[in-house]
């Protein structure tokens, strides 16, 4: 895929004797929302932190914006890629993760500019104002001067979303985002992560949540044994499949018309 943003290529991971990742292939194109479906522990966490060298990948290739992430061919020997620059890669990737991993000390805003007063070195003026605008983009303009403990889950998790935004990423990946919240709080994040994707944000997400994946993604996967078993457009997987296991997987979601 020549205009791929996240170009993943006979990518193979192990913890110990058990494979979790098997020779997996899958790219994102600029502007495109992929979704990661599947049974717990499948792999897609596990991918999604392989995009950004949270985890370390075997073998295979992992292109992101051009550049091979996590290491680097040195006379034809592949070796850890130099720290610096996997920093400044890992700047153009924002992620948010289950849980929100707000610091409890700061307000939502000092929240936001932390990142930018640390990683970019911006001034606090610059930092501050900056980090208004992230809040106003996910609606918490309001909360500004609120800790962590003053807020609800979705906000939390809202907040964690502007902080990745803050740093202007050309890739977000989110790692099952409403998990950890309460089922009245889930839709107000499910919108904000619909709104970046109508604004072109390049994104893949691994979700539970297949009323947002038939909606919201270009293309889904679904993940099984660390396998791609499927990996097309939400109606191919989601409605129209002919694989098993995707059709078992997906039975109840069907019975509830989630989607």
């Amino acid at each position: 895929m020549s205009d791929a943003l996240v170009s993943i290529s006979n990518v193979r991971k192990r913890f110990g004797d058990l494979e979790v990742l098997k020779d997996i292939n899958l790219a994102v194109g600029r502007s495109e929302v992929v979704c990661l479906i599947g049974p717990s522990g499948s792999g897609k966490s596990t991918l999604l932190r392989c995009i950004n060298f949270l985890e370390r990948y075997d073998s295979g290739d992992i292109v992101v914006d051009g550049k091979l992430i996590g290491y680097e061919d040195q006379g034809g020997k592949r070796r850890l890629m130099n720290a610096g620059v996997l920093r400044e890669m890992r700047k153009g990737i924002g992620m948010v993760f289950q849980q929100f991993n707000l610091w409890p000390h700061m307000t939502a805003l000092e929240n936001v500019a932390e990142p930018l007063l640390r990683v970019q070195r911006m001034n606090s003026t610059d930092a501050l104002s900056k980090a208004q605008k992230m809040l106003e983009r996910v609606g918490l303009e309001h909360k500004a001067g609120n800790y962590p403990t003053a807020l609800s889950g979705g906000q939390q998790q809202r907040v964690a979303i502007a902080r990745a935004l803050s740093m202007d990423p050309a890739l977000m990946l989110f790692d099952e985002p409403t998990s950890a919240l309460d089922p009245e709080l889930v839709g107000e994040v499910l919108q904000v992560m619909r709104d970046l994707a109508a604004e072109g944000m390049t994104m893949v997400v691994v979700t539970h949540e297949m009323g947002f994946a038939a909606k919201a993604a270009d293309k889904v996967a679904f993940l099984d044994g660390g396998r791609i078993v499927q990996f097309a457009h939400p109606q191919q997987v989601l409605k129209q499949s002919t694989e098993p296991r995707v059709q078992q997987f997906l039975k109840t979601y069907h019975a509830r018309n989630d989607f």
